[in-house]
């Protein structure tokens, strides 16, 4: 039997394949505005909650962006990509499937908006292993990540102690956050390499974190 209570997950790049889209949707917008922005710097800006991202592609552009514009340009973007299949992570299915067979309570803590974060586990075929209610995003907690907001509330939402949690992630801002909860943290780099963050596990596949953590066998 898992030591842990429940289990919480990240969403894009952790769960869906869908951090490479949103960055080159992200690129597309700026380049109609007429700025020329790189993959290398744009991979700085996952897992940032959206104020603290919006002030770093300023800076980095050296000129001030309507906040509320680009947001929705690159939201609407965005969601074009969400109308599309959604691909998994590789081992999410797998994994998804076992913790249903034991009904070991789970959630997901995003930097996405919640109904965002909803429409695409649906449109990825694993909304049925989650319950609505149990998908937090960033829009539903006073900061996004790395602040431990998201996490926090998705263990309330379960009825578990943060402590009796293992979570997920592939960004430096979401280990940051689910550290801070006080989470046992599985750190699976996707887009951005792997920093000295102090994550308790490391893997290269979630498969492979859920097994270094004990979660499966």
């Amino acid at each position: 039997m898992s030591r842990y209570a429940a289990a919480i997950f990240d969403l894009d790049g952790t769960l869906l394949d869908t951090e490479r889209r949103l960055i080159e949707a992200g690129i597309a917008v700026l380049g109609e505005m007429g700025h020329s922005v790189g993959r290398e710097f744009m991979v700085t800006l996952v897992g940032v909650g959206p104020a603290e991202g919006h002030r770093k592609l300023c800076d980095h552009l050296g000129t001030e962006l309507d906040m509320t514009s680009f947001r929705a340009a690159w939201n609407g973007a965005a969601r074009r990509v969400s109308d599309e299949v959604i691909p998994l992570m590789p081992g999410v299915a797998d994994l998804l499937g076992r913790l249903d067979a034991r009904a070991l309570p789970r959630a997901v803590a995003t930097n996405s908006m919640t109904a965002s974060a909803w429409h695409k586990l649906t449109a990825a075929g694993i909304g049925r292993h989650f319950a609505q209610a149990h998908v937090v995003g960033y829009d539903a907690v006073p900061a996004p990540k790395p602040a431990p907001d998201v996490y926090l509330a998705a263990a309330e939402r379960l009825g578990v102690a943060p402590t009796d949690c293992v979570a997920f992630e592939d960004s430096d801002a979401g280990v940051a956050a689910a550290l801070a909860a006080g989470m046992v943290v599985v750190h699976i780099p996707d887009m951005a390499p792997a920093s000295r963050r102090p994550a308790h596990h490391r893997a290269g596949s979630i498969l492979e974190g859920a097994r270094a953590c004990g979660l499966i066998d």
